[in-house]
């Protein structure tokens, strides 16, 4: 729940597309956790942090998809212009923000090598001795993602309840300007990252 990337994506999302852009952008984070999860269970997170050649190849993608979508939400804010016409074109263009949404939630994630580091770290503390690893794995992954699931939800819920506001041309470019700096942000704290040393 302590925001970054991750967080910002689902507000961005809900403001941009609704509620249910909200939820699509979530499901793609969480998917990616699920899949650093399963690859902590099975020791291919071990992988990635042995080998500095590898935990920095997915560290600069990650990086730079980062950026990517940070001057991406800088552009739209600076040709972002009153649309009186919304109500009728938003309907066409959800699928595709949707589309977009989903695409930036799972690969911000998967991209994210902290994310496969802190899966390979963090759960093997709380396996019971004598439990099965594998199993036990899965099973604290899957409790994170419900967690995750419920906080992007509420946080979804919340960001789009203020449709009144978020909807008006100079709200939207103000959200649209303050996420593009804050990913810009991660891009860079991501890029500097030293890992696993």
């Amino acid at each position: 729940m302590t925001p970054g990337p991750d967080t910002m994506l689902v507000l961005r999302a809900s403001i941009a597309g609704g509620r249910s852009a909200g939820l699509v952008s979530a499901a793609g984070i969480t998917i990616g956790c699920l899949i650093w999860g399963v690859a902590a269970a099975t020791g291919v997170t071990g992988l990635l942090a042995a080998s500095r050649l590898a935990y920095d190849t997915v560290r600069i993608a990650g990086a730079i998809y980062l950026a990517w979508l940070g001057a991406q939400a800088l552009w739209q804010a600076r040709h972002l212009v009153p649309d009186v016409s919304a109500e009728t074109s938003a309907e066409p263009q959800a699928p595709k923000c949707r589309l977009f949404a989903f695409r930036s939630g799972l690969m911000t994630n998967l991209l994210n090598p902290k994310a496969g580091v802190f899966y390979m770290s963090l759960v093997p503390q709380f396996i019971p001795h004598g439990a099965p690893v594998f199993g036990t794995a899965l099973l604290l992954t899957a409790l994170d993602v419900a967690e995750l699931v419920i906080w992007f939800a509420v946080l979804s819920a919340v960001a789009s309840g203020m449709a009144g506001r978020i909807h008006r041309p100079a709200f939207r470019r103000r959200m649209e300007q303050a996420s593009g700096v804050v990913l810009l942000g991660f891009a860079a704290d991501l890029a500097l990252d030293r890992g696993t040393g």
